[in-house]
């Protein structure tokens, strides 16, 4: 029997070339040797103030682009967080078990909450609620990156601290593991090589989205920050532009940032940022089309359908395992 991976993505935009590198990349390859069960978190979303429209329309389109990117309904679960009531159900319970000063110690917690005049509840109870996401599941591991370390090891916490009060022979719940990035596998951004490429950066030629059309990642390229020596050579520390652009094209071509650090030498910089450029749009160019496909097909909401039914049948016992133990059913 295959090993159990979970997965939630927020729909809070659409995701760069940092996030694809980084980890949708790998969901498409995991399908293949685990279980993979893959959400649309839009619960996590509303910890902070949405517009409902905007909502509904990039939460379908995130489930668009996971179809697009390879996700196989075949092989995978895809499901919208919202449409599995367990979710939100099993949260409660993960949340009469957890301490308010587990909740006050999460960093990302803190930063947000630092950040808002008015703090909702919603935004401290958050890692229950992704906890709940795991358990229910029956997740074996989760692939997380280092700002969801602390909220995966609350999670473990309360798994242990479950099943020692609740379990008499088996354990009621499986306790996930992190499944951690290789090395080398983080995108920059191209303007602040020392800063990671994020979808909420302010200066829009720092990232490049999934879904930017060729013409616009050519010039975001061009643009990109490097240096005044012209050698095309890995250099993190002293040269962290062109290194986070060779990371980009090893990721985009399949070669080895030895293999383009051979094939470039002697070359400027100028025709080494068009040919990186191509090979990102060689990639992106199919999926943004089929993406565009799924937007307008019946096939998405098919899918969701069938991922939910699937989803609310496994959260559903898993949840019923919970409520027996504590003396709710």
């Amino acid at each position: 029997m295959k090993k159990k991976v979970f997965s939630g993505v927020q729909p809070s935009g659409i995701p760069t070339i940092g996030n694809y590198v980084g980890a949708m990349k790998h969901f498409v390859e995991l399908q293949d040797e685990y279980d993979c069960t893959y959400c649309i978190v839009n619960q996590h979303a509303i910890t902070v103030p949405q517009d409902p429209s905007e909502l509904r329309s990039r939460t379908r389109e995130l489930a668009a682009l996971y179809l697009a990117l390879g996700i196989d309904p075949n092989k995978s679960t895809i499901f919208v967080q919202s449409d599995v009531p367990a979710h939100a159900q099993a949260a409660w319970i993960v949340q009469c078990h957890t301490s308010i000063g587990e909740l006050e110690r999460m960093t990302q917690y803190k930063d947000k909450s630092g950040k808002q005049e008015s703090v909702s509840a919603g935004l401290l109870t958050y890692p229950p609620l992704m906890a709940a996401d795991i358990i229910l599941y029956d997740t074996d591991f989760v692939p997380v990156g280092d700002d969801q370390k602390q909220h995966l090891e609350l999670t473990r916490n309360f798994v242990q601290r479950f099943n020692n009060r609740y379990s008499k022979k088996d354990e009621l719940l499986v306790m996930p593991e992190p499944m951690i990035a290789e090395e080398g596998s983080r995108i920059m951004s191209l303007q602040e090589p020392t800063s990671k490429m994020s979808k909420s950066d302010t200066n829009q030629k720092g990232f490049i989205s999934l879904l930017d059309p060729p013409n616009v990642i050519l010039k975001k390229i061009k643009s990109a920050k490097t240096d005044s020596s012209g050698v095309i050579e890995y250099d993190k520390e002293n040269k962290p532009g062109i290194s986070n652009l060779l990371t980009i094209f090893s990721a985009f071509s399949g070669k080895s940032i030895k293999e383009l650090e051979a094939e470039f030498a002697g070359s400027g910089y100028g025709d080494f940022k068009v040919q990186l450029a191509e090979a990102i749009i060689a990639v992106l160019e199919p999926i943004q089309n089929r993406y565009q496909e799924l937007l307008v097909s019946d096939e998405l909401d098919h899918v969701l359908k069938e991922g939910a039914e699937r989803a609310n049948k496994v959260a559903h016992a898993t949840l019923k395992r919970m409520e027996t133990a504590i003396g709710l059913a």
